[in-house]
């Protein structure tokens, strides 16, 4: 019997449209999941869903969703529990932002805190009651190293991934007689379209050698690629980690152990 399977599974997985959370919708699809991708970007998640229907059997939803928008968030999870339910919630919607404290001006602060914070607090909110009613369910929170350890110009993400790290430990605690798992996983840098963007925008031209900077701040010598970060989220959704809750799973090429 195959392990890490999620025949059956109904899963969430905001941010779904690019990165990480387009790798973990795929990666549940492949596993046996019906998948329910949910993005801010209406026709990207489209998108994201059709090319991962094309490669696999199972069933996929598309839904645009703002996450920071409580409105938003009753009308998704209004339309999930109709079309059948929740059994996984896989929180990888994120913004990020460069910048000190001294740098960082209140808009990119509570842009980042509605998005990263206030929306993951909001579709946790509204998911727990649908597995409630499965007296069982799995929620997966997308944190950071930046959580646990200081880093340059990162205060305003840190403060979010901070947040997301104390939310989990509390739901996890609260679920307990819910039969609902809350982890998160903290990764390193992870090469992403947005790492793309950031050097194509503050260093055109030298995007090459900037890349190779970034890998390098690894001591396994390379970013982490949303697969492996897929890979890992699988392993906790799945029934294999049943005895597995209020943990934060860095993945980080050493990064917190090994500098």
């Amino acid at each position: 019997m195959a392990s890490f399977q999620l025949d059956g599974k109904r899963v969430a997985v905001t941010g779904a449209a690019s990165g990480i959370g387009r790798a973990i919708a795929n990666r549940f699809a492949h596993a046996g999941a019906e998948v329910i991708l949910l993005d801010l970007n209406a026709a990207r998640v489209q998108e994201a869903a059709a090319a991962i229907a094309s490669e696999t059997s199972g069933r996929l939803l598309a839904i645009a969703l703002d996450v920071s928008e409580e409105s938003s968030i009753a009308t998704a999870f209004g339309q999930i529990a109709e079309s059948g339910g929740l059994d996984v919630l896989i929180n990888s919607a994120g913004v990020a932002h460069v910048g000190s404290i001294l740098s960082t001006a209140p808009f990119d602060f509570d842009r980042l805190y509605r998005i990263n914070v206030r929306g993951t607090y909001l579709a946790m909110q509204a998911a727990i009651p649908l597995m409630e009613r499965r007296n069982a369910g799995v929620i997966l929170n997308m944190a950071s190293i930046a959580a646990t350890c200081g880093l340059n110009d990162r205060f305003a993400y840190s403060m979010t991934k901070g947040a997301v790290l104390a939310m989990t430990l509390s739901v996890a605690k609260d679920c307990l007689p819910l039969n609902i798992r809350c982890n998160c996983i903290s990764p390193a840098r992870v090469h992403t379209p947005f790492v793309d963007g950031f050097l194509a925008n503050n260093y055109p031209g030298q995007e090459a050698e900037m890349m190779q900077k970034l890998a390098a701040a690894q001591p396994i010598g390379r970013m982490g690629t949303p697969e492996e970060i897929a890979h890992l989220a699988l392993f906790l959704a799945s029934d294999e980690a049943s005895f597995i809750t209020g943990t934060d799973y860095p993945i980080d090429g050493g990064f917190l152990t090994l500098r």
